[in-house]
């Protein structure tokens, strides 16, 4: 853990040092504090892939469809679900969730802008009950709630979350046999950077961007000892200011977890409707 904390601490340092530069904050590991347009509909899917886990020795992936609604400037709505094969040699229905993000502050100035917003997330799955690791996107049934501040300046974007989650699964009152077995809350701050690398500069909003991001990600329980720090690399194709193609690859740094994989890729699709939700007018 020692390593991985003044990891931490360069890694933060080395942002730093970059704040002048430029960037984006279209994140691929975590959501920032900006909200989806009002009225406007997003459409993603996203796949995790790993050529094994703990549990299976084969190829498995976890394919999770989600539509984002932007009721306002300050609220996005997601809907989502998962289907996977990461429990057993099919791919089955996993879970689903809904998902809640308000932007309550927003310090907007030209090329730059700071903002917060708070989040709320509520989840079901049907996996089964094997590992440490808390994680609301197929393997665990819970809330969470969380905090993200992202600063803009230019074309670099720095942003931070922090959010604790509760798991809701019977094991947790069941002390006999299984409560003092996994941890059932569990503490998450997570760090990330964009960069915009292209295009230099602007003359249409149908240029091609291209952004790279670095993401830490960690998690500690708190009802146990045990915690969790991994590094996620990605880059980002942004095609006529609409459409998304991301793929970043997840590796542990450090961990005492029992988790279902120390490694994994990420690739998603997303692409937005501006406008789709059109005010309805008095005759």
């Amino acid at each position: 853990m020692k390593h991985s904390f003044g990891f931490f601490i360069v890694f933060f340092l080395v942002l730093q040092a970059a704040m002048p530069l430029f960037s984006q904050e279209l994140y691929v590991y975590n959501e920032p504090a900006s909200t989806l347009p009002a009225r406007s509909v997003s459409v993603k899917l996203k796949n995790h892939l790993v050529q094994e886990t703990a549990l299976l020795n084969q190829f498995s992936f976890r394919t999770a469809p989600q539509v984002f609604l932007g009721m306002n400037k300050n609220l996005t709505i997601r809907l989502g679900g998962t289907l996977s094969s990461m429990y057993s040699t099919q791919a089955k229905l996993e879970s689903y969730h809904i998902y809640a993000k308000y932007r309550f502050l927003s310090n907007d100035d030209i090329h730059r802008h700071f903002r917060m917003a708070g989040y709320f997330e509520a989840a079901r799955t049907n996996a089964p009950f094997h590992y440490d690791e808390i994680n609301l996107g197929g393997d665990r049934s819970g809330m969470e709630a969380g905090l993200i501040l992202t600063q803009l300046w230019n074309k670099f974007a720095l942003s931070g979350t922090i959010s604790q989650t509760q798991v809701f699964h019977y094991y947790r009152w069941d002390k006999v046999r299984h409560g003092v077995l996994h941890p059932f809350t569990s503490a998450q701050f997570n760090l990330s950077a964009g960069y915009l690398v292209f295009p230099r500069t602007y003359t249409s909003y149908k240029q091609t961007n291209l952004n790279f991001y670095l993401e830490l990600l960690t998690q500690r329980a708190l009802d146990r000892s045990l915690y969790y720090v991994d590094l996620a690399p990605a880059m980002q194709l942004i095609l006529a200011s609409k459409t998304k193609l991301n793929i970043g690859y997840r590796f542990q740094l450090d961990s005492d977890m029992k988790r279902m994989m120390q490694r994994s890729w990420l690739l998603s699709l997303e692409t937005s409707f501006l406008g789709a939700l059109k005010r309805k007018t008095n005759d």
